[in-house]
């Protein structure tokens, strides 16, 4: 069958018959869940369900021992502690309190993820966080200081230096948690721009559910130790 490997690579994020533990406990059972690329997909479930010990596993902050898993071409099960770096640069991650360095302006801010990913040029550098910005819309107000934007402006650097790596997957961790409706909706409306345009799928884990119901994409929910497909 000749279709076969084009399917396998538009899957990023891959889990078979995952078992997921946190400190020897297992929180998650039988997992099985893919992501294909330019998809969008909610993950919700309540405080404390394994929402946060899934997304963990993807970033390779928890050991997969038990099942099949992959993330882009890395092998959760194989992967070394040293590989995980570099697992990371496929994975952009956007947070409810945008974790922005609060000492240095907004091109700086995505200077030194750059820098710390292994980027040397400094004009490359320089053209990729630009590209960036622009890509958020944000570019305008590249040599302000965090502390100077709005929470939707931070959280518009924080989507920018999600992309800089040309990231596979964004893991976007109640990116509107902090933010007012309206905001909360142009927010929506960029991530959802972004996988289309992109390519890059985003796993949004949420509370809320206005946002859910006006956007509506695919939704997954931790329940009961299970990861449940709805519909």
């Amino acid at each position: 069958n000749l279709y076969k490997p084009i399917m396998i690579m538009s899957q990023v994020v891959t889990l078979t018959d995952a078992q997921i533990f946190q400190k020897g406990n297992k929180v998650l059972s039988d997992v099985n869940f893919e992501i294909e690329e330019s998809q969008f997909v909610y993950l919700i479930g309540k405080t404390g369900s394994g929402k946060s010990s899934l997304l963990k596993t993807i970033y390779g902050e928890l050991k997969l021992n038990d099942g099949a898993g992959s993330v882009d071409s890395f092998d959760l099960t194989q992967i070394k502690p040293k590989e995980i770096p570099y697992l990371r640069r496929k994975i952009g991650i956007v947070f409810q309190d945008f974790q922005l360095l609060m000492d240095r302006n907004v091109i700086q801010n995505l200077y030194f993820v750059l820098k710390a990913t292994g980027w040397k040029k400094k004009e490359e550098i320089h053209d990729r966080a630009m590209h960036c910005l622009r890509l958020v819309g944000i570019e305008e107000q590249a040599q302000k200081m965090p502390h100077e934007l709005s929470g939707g402006e931070q959280q518009r650097v924080s989507i920018g230096r999600a992309l800089l790596n040309k990231p596979r997957l964004i893991l976007a961790d109640e990116p509107t948690g902090n933010l007012d409706p309206e905001t909360s909706e142009e927010i929506m409306t960029l991530l959802i721009a972004i996988a289309k345009e992109e390519k890059t799928a985003i796993l949004m884990a949420t509370h809320d559910m206005h946002i859910v119901n006006k956007f509506p994409n695919r939704i997954v929910t931790v329940r009961d130790g299970l990861v449940l497909e709805n519909g």
